[in-house]
């Protein structure tokens, strides 16, 4: 039973934290504040698009450039919400729709704020998060969740 108390990872010399993979796959890390800069303009462009009642649009911009890394937890929160903000507002009956004219890389980015949100009940709707799950699934494929699941960039 002895072996159950010895911590392997401090005798394996290639033992990483989070913060330096998340550093290594993403490079060189932006300044913060040139990143907090960013998310709130986004935010208010986003708005702005939802304002004009365009949806998809608002939903595309909000899809771009999402701030990973660990230094960023407070962009990265601000700009779920600006995604979910834009996810909320799609209607059902257009979500197959708005799902088709992303980009690939925006479907996958989108299913990260998906789960997001998800993990976050108490703050949005899960029936509507998990209405946009089910038509994303149906137009990018399961290899879309996989994608996700196993990207260690999270959002």
């Amino acid at each position: 039973m002895a072996f159950r108390k010895i911590d392997i990872d401090a005798l394996e010399e290639d033992a990483f934290g989070e913060d330096e993979i998340e550093f290594q796959e993403i490079g060189e890390l932006r300044p913060l504040s040139d990143v907090e800069a960013e998310v709130n303009s986004r935010a208010q462009e986003v708005r702005s698009l939802l304002q004009r009642g365009n949806t998809s649009g608002a939903l595309t911009t909000a899809l771009q450039n999402p701030p990973y890394g660990a230094p960023y937890h407070a962009a990265k929160a601000r700009n779920t919400q600006t995604v979910m903000e834009a996810v909320i507002s799609v209607k059902v009956v257009d979500m197959a729709q708005v799902a088709k004219g992303l980009s690939p890389e925006e479907q996958d980015v989108l299913m990260k704020y998906l789960y997001a949100g998800m993990a976050a009940p108490e703050q949005y709707n899960s029936g509507h998060l998990l209405s946009f799950h089910e038509k994303l699934t149906e137009v990018a494929g399961q290899g879309c969740i996989v994608r996700v699941i196993t990207d260690r960039r999270t959002v």
